[in-house]
């Protein structure tokens, strides 16, 4: 089923919202302090490429860098690409066949508007990666 849902997120809405990230990176690597958000950029285009199957989850480790640095990215990218998770998620919540890929958009804003200190995981793991696990049923 993720699959046949990640192929029709590709063909409607997956590729363009690539396309933007990947635009967004771009620009931000102009320079030399933009380049942790283009990558962080790069990251999440790759997640809006093919996000059935993957969740994002928050870093214990992230501190305070990530949240001066989500501050600096919502005023620089992030708005622009939750607006465009916005416009996609309606557009696609319009069909009956699109309401799940919308409401996927609509999942993928708070990643857009603050990515820095998040990790894109596999659903079938998704503590495994922040190096948390799970020790006597907890």
């Amino acid at each position: 089923m993720k699959t046949i849902l990640n192929v029709i997120w590709l063909v409607l809405s997956g590729f363009w919202l690539f396309l933007a990230y990947l635009v967004a990176g771009l620009l931000l690597c102009v320079t030399i302090i933009g380049i942790p958000f283009g990558i962080a950029a790069f990251r999440i285009g790759v997640y809006a490429l093919w996000p059935f199957g993957y969740t994002a989850v928050e870093r214990r480790d992230a501190g305070a860098p990530s949240c001066i640095g989500n501050v600096l990215w919502l005023v620089l990218a992030g708005w622009w690409l939750a607006i465009g998770h916005i416009v996609t998620g309606i557009a696609l919540c319009v069909t009956i066949i699109g309401i799940p890929l919308g409401v996927a958009n609509f999942k993928l804003i708070p990643v857009s508007l603050l990515p820095l200190g998040r990790e894109i995981v596999r659903t079938d793991q998704p503590f495994t990666a922040t190096g948390t696990t799970q020790r006597n049923g907890w």
